[in-house]
């Protein structure tokens, strides 16, 4: 039989996830443990580590390489973290799978909390997020472009080169690292959106694909994941557009909410809807809420 290939970055974390979504393909018994290969795929973004994305490509460059080897045939489906997802995605690719979402949550590392950081603190991050929720929170502190893997940004940060980094709390999980870093409330800093959701991509056109990544899917983290990427798609956010955002599904109502930064914290507006979980207009409700009341130094970081 032929192998069912899974396509990956090569990063800890990202073969961690890719093992992950083979498990979940054994254990609902669509494929059999030898007959699972996990390719590893290097990426731009995985290459170029002195850079912001926002500067040389934005989210593609996790993407395109994983893109190319599914769309010639080299693998079957692709593992991603869906935030580093960009949000228009090629016709003939789909989102067939997302596995049960994580902590959303992101934690500091070098302090118990942003109200401890010393005054003009340096933090190392490379999103625009995270930046100006900090800059919201500490106009003080001082933000230092810090990328690179889970392990490389904890060595940095071991080495002396910033006071403290943020890191996704369901990254840290999977990778064991249960004791990194505190996390932060949602309500202190809301995450990014698609945050702690593992997706597979597949073909469109390859319905057995499909289907066997459809008996691994979780509908409602699957729903969220669409509402939030839809909000993305409504704002016409780009990488260097500072948005959080976060839904969740409750009793078949799905709470869409949302927050908008200007790059330095000082202006910001927040907006919540409910709908139904299907409904296209919730996210659009939301950005539509958003950018009417915006100020100049936040609209202009979104096309729309």
């Amino acid at each position: 039989m032929a192998k069912f290939r899974i396509g990956t970055r090569g990063s800890p974390l990202a073969r961690t996830q890719a093992k992950m979504v083979a498990d979940y393909l054994v254990d609902a018994q669509e494929v059999a443990r030898d007959d699972l290969e996990i390719v590893e795929i290097r990426t731009t973004g995985d290459r170029v580590q002195d850079r912001a994305l926002a500067e040389i490509g934005g989210k593609a460059l996790w993407t395109k390489e994983l893109d190319r080897a599914l769309l010639a045939g080299d693998i079957d489906c692709a593992v991603h973290s869906m935030k580093d997802v960009e949000t228009i995605r090629p016709d003939m690719i789909k989102i067939a799978a997302t596995l049960r979402r994580a902590d959303v949550r992101d934690r500091l590392v070098g302090a118990e909390s942003v109200e401890n950081l010393r005054q003009n603190a340096v933090i190392g991050t490379s999103s625009p997020r995270r930046a100006a929720q900090l800059r919201k929170m500490r106009p003080d502190l001082e933000i230092v472009l810090f990328r690179g893997n889970v392990e490389t940004r904890l060595a940095k940060l071991a080495a002396g080169e910033v006071d403290a980094t943020l890191l996704a709390a369901a990254g840290l999980e999977r990778l064991g690292r249960h004791d990194v870093g505190t996390a932060i409330p949602i309500n202190v800093m809301l995450p990014a959106p698609a945050q702690g959701i593992i997706g597979i991509e597949c073909r469109a056109d390859d319905s057995h694909t499909n289907a066997v990544l459809q008996a691994i899917d979780d509908p409602q983290t699957h729903a969220c994941a669409n509402a939030e990427r839809a909000l993305l798609a409504a704002l016409k956010a780009d990488c260097h557009s500072p948005v959080a955002a976060l839904a969740t599904l409750e009793g078949g109502i799905l709470t869409l909410r949302a927050e908008l930064l200007s790059e330095d914290g000082a202006h910001h507006l927040y907006s919540q809807i409910e709908g139904a979980p299907l409904d296209p207009e919730l996210p659009r409700a939301v950005a539509h809420d958003l950018l009417e009341r915006a100020p100049p130094e936040i609209r202009r970081l979104f096309q729309a």
